[in-house]
């Protein structure tokens, strides 16, 4: 869009200075002298640096698409802009817990680079479906989990944007400057190093069997595998785990060494996974053997046919970070970020480990170790 935005308005400036050709220009002046070594969008001097070696900087790293921040070095100081957005629709019926979800949905992102401090702003629209008495209702709500989310991440709201929209959407922008020594860069994972997980898979499979309980045809597909009980503790879970923030994780990732880490989201676990192991500098890989998931979801996922959730491929919301740890100190990481020193504490899980050759997910009967105790409700599922 923004190309073709400056094509059209060059387009008008050929147009003008072909009326002036036409009558009153100065004598020698041409379009093709005028605008043959003319490209869109380049910054002066950009041909004298097209002459220049591609490839990364020494000192920074080349964040590819599909990571979860951008890292752009500023020219003074030495300092970095780690910044990220995102944004979604309705997921759950809570409007307050939708708030905290948006909320905690991007922070992740920083803290899958070990940052934990940030500037906010909120972008929220508004349906234009939505009654008045709606609008009063619900919007308060969202705002209200969005703003004590922030607060929660030990930041606030600084400023936003609000607008009307066919679709009801909450979102925002998380931005922080910083040394680097401040943040971890997603590309040191070394073999034998080992992949923990902060939170369990299957939210959006709890999701949309809770949805499913009032669509008879869906539901008809799972009802032998689950009951509508077991279907509503696992929207609490899944509610629950992605309000929850994955703070405590991220500064955990300087104590414990971290060499790597993403955020599972829109990708699943296995996508994730694979982008994760495209940006390290060394060979690796890592081999997948044990899934965390929702009590009765892989079950339900399996039964309904969709979303791929023993193979890695469902998609969640809010997710958790997959950390890439030195092998020695996953188990103490494991038994600190359950500590009931951050609050209620919860529980990470060991599932990867990382080698050398091609990712892969194992087949059904490899295990891997939980190195704490099961509190919730969650069962480890063995790949498939």
């Amino acid at each position: 869009m923004a190309e073709a935005s400056v094509t059209g308005v060059c387009g008008e400036a050929m147009a003008a200075m072909a009326a002036v050709e036409g009558s009153s220009s100065p004598a020698g002046l041409t379009l093709g002298r005028s605008f043959s070594n003319y490209r869109p969008l380049e910054p002066p001097g950009a041909a004298r640096s097209r002459r220049r070696p591609l490839g990364p900087s020494p000192t920074f790293p080349a964040l590819g698409i599909g990571m979860d921040s951008c890292v752009i070095p500023l020219r003074r100081g030495g300092l970095s802009l780690v910044q990220t957005t995102d944004c979604f629709y309705r997921l759950v019926e809570d409007p307050y817990m939708m708030g905290r979800t948006a909320s905690a949905n991007v922070l992740s992102d920083l803290y899958a680079m070990g940052i934990t401090e940030c500037d906010m702003l909120m972008l929220l629209s508004v349906s234009q479906s939505m009654s008045e008495e709606e609008r009063e209702k619900v919007t308060p709500l969202m705002v209200k989990g969005f703003r004590d989310s922030t607060e929660e991440g030990g930041t606030a709201v600084t400023c936003g944007q609000t607008m009307v929209n066919p679709w009801l959407i909450i979102g925002r922008v998380a931005t922080v400057v910083c040394q680097p020594n401040e943040f971890i860069t997603p590309d040191s994972a070394v073999v034998g190093d080992v992949l923990v997980l902060t939170k369990p898979l299957g939210t959006q499979v709890a999701v949309s069997a809770h949805q499913w309980l009032d669509n008879p045809e869906r539901w008809n597909k799972v009802k032998m595998v689950v009951s509508r009980e077991q279907v509503e503790l696992a929207y609490q879970e899944a509610m629950l785990n992605m309000a929850t923030l994955n703070r405590t994780a991220a500064g955990l990732m300087h104590t414990f060494n971290a060499h790597a880490a993403t955020d599972i989201t829109g990708f699943g676990i296995l996508g994730h996974s694979q982008n994760l192991e495209k940006q390290q500098r060394k060979e690796v890989s890592f081999v997948i053997h044990n899934l965390p998931i929702i009590a009765k979801m892989a079950a339900v996922s399996k039964a309904s046919g969709r979303f791929g959730l023993l193979q890695g491929t469902s998609a969640e919301t809010s997710g958790e970070l997959l950390i890439c740890l030195p092998r020695e100190q996953a188990a103490r990481f494991c038994s600190e970020i359950i500590s009931s020193k951050y609050g209620e504490g919860h529980q990470a899980w060991i599932l990867s480990i990382v080698e050398k050759g091609i990712i892969e997910v194992l087949s059904r009967g490899a295990t891997a170790a939980a190195l704490a105790p099961d509190n919730s409700n969650v069962s480890s599922e063995p790949c498939s």
